[in-house]
Formats: C-alpha cells, structure tokens, sequence
C-alpha cells in the first residue's frame, strides 16, 4: 500500500532534516514488525513555502519529494500537497519537531484496524508547558469552547471525549475522502475545517492523545491574528451549517405536504 507523510514547511532548516528521518526510522522499523507482511511504500512530500534557510535542500538530503509554494498559507500548503500526494493513505506533520511523527505507522494500523477514515491527535493530552505561550493556550481554549458548543450537533457522539483539540494539525486519513470534503480555508482555520467537513459528511472519526513538544526554531504564529480568524470562521461555517439543515428541514416538510395532498 501506496502512503504518503504530508509536511508544509517555511524556514524550518533547523527541525525538518530530523523530522523526516525520525520518520523514516520508524516507518522502516514498522514494515519490519508491524506491516512485515505487506509493508507500507512512504513517500515523504515537503511543501515548502519558498523558504531562505535550505528547508528545501536539507529535506531533500534527507529523501523527502520536495514542491514549492509560493503562496503563502498552511492550509494552501496542504491544498497543494494533498493534490500532489500519492498515497492511499495521507499522514501529516509540521516541520518543527513539534508532533511525535515515530507515531504515525502505528496510528496507520488503528485506522486499518478499526476502518476508520480520518484519525485526529489531541495536542493537549500531554503537551510540553514549553511548546505553547499563554496567549496561544488561550487561543486554543476559546477556539475549541466554541467548536463544543456551536457544534455540538457534530461532536457529541464522538468516541471518547469526542474533538477536545480542534487546531492539531497530525492526522492521518484514507486519501479518497478528500472528493467528499469542501476545503476553503488557505490559512491557519484550514485544521478546524478539515475536522469539520470529515464530521458533516458522517465520516468514522476518532481522537487520540499525543505528547506535543516544544519546536525548533523561532515560533511564526501569531496567536490573536490567527485565533481571531479562527474564531470568525467557526462562526462563518455554523450559520451557513445551519442554513443548509433548515433549508433541507423546509424541503423535506413541504414534501412531505406535497404527499399528503395527492
């Protein structure tokens, strides 16, 4: 089975040599154990938003496929790699050590294993008091309160404790839900709606704890910029939500008129 590890990336010279090959350890030490009998063909695929610190040199020295970007946005940056991409299956992962990326093959046997279609990773179960600023955790707080409570509809009967961290960004999905999936967003509000879409379209979901590290390198974030974009998109994306479920309520009464008339 074809899979590819997905990173966008802009001046992570520092951090994405180490990623990939952490990566690449543990994928090699999977298809040994785990996927023996039908190992997983990786394919590491670097978006790169035309960086100036040798990202794209250094991640190409260390295997990985590498596309530039020069429009800038994390989500435009996915749009982009998962057009690109080749595999069956998409894992994803930022460049700057953050997310535990030895993880992703076992978390591939879980979305196999219990015929998942998407598997989101919950930052917040334990996460490094180093690798989030007060204003950031802040940030995270209100945008995820929002998405309980404006979406309730959608994350109520999740597994678990349902979408507690809805701004990570390491999934790892079946590659032909994409087709099913209205995706917009070209900046940091592209996570939150990716989660979103795989929830209105019913899709098998499910959460699971990670460890979140501090990142190598100079943070690019800006946490009230970004977290009030966030913020106004949730909003955005619930009034048109329900717009569609009460036009599709009014269709379905005025069918159900138009039946009893006959």
């Amino acid at each position: 089975m074809r899979a590819t590890l997905v990173i966008p990336a802009l001046n992570e010279g520092e951090a994405i040599g180490h990623v990939i090959r952490g990566f690449r350890d543990a994928a090699a030490q999977a298809n040994a154990t785990t996927f023996a009998r039908e190992p997983l063909d990786w394919e590491v695929l670097v978006v790169d938003g035309a960086s100036s610190d040798g990202t794209a040199e250094r991640a190409e020295a260390a295997g990985a496929r590498v596309l530039v970007e020069p429009r800038r946005g994390y989500g435009r940056a996915y749009m982009t790699g998962f057009a690109a991409a080749s595999g069956e299956i998409i894992a994803t992962s930022d460049g700057d050590a953050t997310y535990p990326v030895e993880l992703i093959p076992g978390f591939v046997q879980r979305l196999l294993d219990r015929e998942l279609d998407f598997i989101t990773c919950n930052r917040l179960a334990h996460i490094d008091r180093r690798a989030m600023t007060t204003e950031h955790r802040i940030g995270n707080s209100l945008l995820n309160l929002l998405v309980q409570v404006a979406y309730r509809h959608l994350v109520r009967d999740l597994p678990g404790d349902g979408l507690v961290d809805s701004q990570s960004g390491m999934w790892i999905f079946r590659r032909r839900i994409l087709d099913r999936l209205n995706l917009t967003q070209e900046g940091m509000a592209f996570s939150e709606e990716l989660k979103l879409e795989v929830l209105l379209n019913g899709l098998r979901f499910e959460e699971v704890p990670i460890r979140y590290a501090e990142r190598w390198g100079a943070p690019k974030l800006s946490s009230w910029k970004d977290g009030s974009r966030n913020m106004m998109f949730l909003v955005r994306k619930r009034i048109a939500v329900g717009r569609v479920a009460g036009a599709g309520s009014a269709h379905r009464r005025a069918s159900k008129r138009a039946l009893s008339a006959r």
